[in-house]
């Protein structure tokens, strides 16, 4: 088996642009990066919250006036926002239907200055440019109002895949690294959402099997397995790694092609060895890289102990954080760049 490179990043860094966060991590962590996302800068900062204005924008929507506004509420009972939820106009054929995502036009920009800063060698030559995606259940769960939710999801699919397909044609597939970011799923596997549908299993690994399969088979493919962090925590404190490990096996069963690595999230506390336990009858699929989300920040105890439990039930994995840092207070930013760098030395 290949080692798996040393560490991975989510996605969002909270810096100002696409060029400092490419030249900070080029400067820090540039030898034990094989891909380096562009930071999700700008008004992708909060992750998919931009969506949200694009559905009030756009005109085929509206607030459905029908249902309550949804109480997003983390693991300890603080409520981080309520929102209202939209749904299609009356009379509005979602099959003509066209979103903007925007996700392209931001690969794009990001991708010019980062070919540039390789190009005269500021980031390493062989690292590929790592472009971070949401799945339409992301905003569809948040913003989508219930009744119009799975019409959505395919609505929203497309404009992926269109977002997907413009990125992919400008950007050559051998420089790039596409990444999905499954957050809501784990949600509705854990059961926080209450209005899961009954095929809801079926419907999410169908979902991201045809992601997965819509990326070139010369561009790297990646799954990052998240518990949601608007508040820099958990939306759900998992009582193990189970799930995480059923909806891996899920994915790489629905995919056709290579899943190139799979990142999932480890909290802070789980020192013990309950929460690594199922990883050690995980199915790896040949030529999967793992990468446990299990620095964290100004911990390097902690990280030490987590890695030492984790080598006990699976025997080669990448090092990470548990999500993007977009959310977290940017001061920590120097500490976090330190403490994966003593990491990808040390261990």
């Amino acid at each position: 088996m290949t080692p798996t490179p040393r560490l991975h990043l989510i996605g969002s860094i909270p810096l100002e642009s696409s060029e400092q966060v490419f030249t900070t991590l080029a400067a820090e962590l540039g030898p034990h990066l094989s891909r380096m996302p562009d930071g999700e800068t700008g008004e992708r900062s909060r992750w998919v919250y931009f969506q949200r204005q694009m559905l009030l924008d756009h005109p085929a929507m509206e607030l459905d006036p029908t249902v309550p506004p949804y109480r997003f509420v983390q693991w300890d009972g603080k409520l981080v926002r309520e929102m209202e939820q939209v749904r299609f106009k009356p009379g509005v054929d979602p099959t003509t239907v066209v979103f903007e995502t925007g996700y392209d036009k931001a690969a794009l920009a990001s991708w010019a200055v980062f070919k540039r800063l390789r190009d005269a060698g500021a980031i390493p030559a062989g690292t590929r440019f790592q472009v971070s995606l949401p799945t339409p259940q992301a905003s569809g769960y948040l913003y989508v109002s219930t009744p119009a939710r799975e019409t959505y999801f395919g609505v929203y699919e497309r404009a992926l895949k269109t977002a997907l397909a413009a990125i992919v044609k400008a950007i050559p597939a051998r420089d790039l690294s596409i990444q999905w970011d499954v957050c809501q799923e784990v949600l509705a596997f854990e059961g926080y959402f209450k209005d899961r549908p009954a095929h809801y299993k079926t419907q999410i690994f169908e979902m991201l099997g045809r992601l997965g399969d819509a990326v070139p088979a010369d561009a790297e493919l990646g799954y990052h397995l998240c518990y949601g962090s608007p508040k820099d925590e958990h939306l759900v404190q998992p009582k193990d790694a189970g799930i995480l490990v059923e909806m891996m096996e899920g994915i790489a069963a629905a995919t056709r092609r290579r899943v190139d690595y799979l990142h999932i999230p480890v909290p802070k506390g789980r020192t013990d060895s309950v929460y690594y336990a199922p990883l050690e009858t995980w199915k790896r699929p040949a030529g999967t890289a793992l990468y446990l989300g299990l620095l964290h920040h100004d911990d390097e105890a902690g990280d030490r102990a987590r890695v030492a439990v984790a080598r006990r039930f699976v025997d080669d994995f990448g090092l990470s954080a548990e999500c993007g840092w977009g959310r977290t207070e940017p001061g920590r930013l120097p500490g976090l760049l330190e403490g994966h760098r003593i990491a990808a030395e040390a261990w």
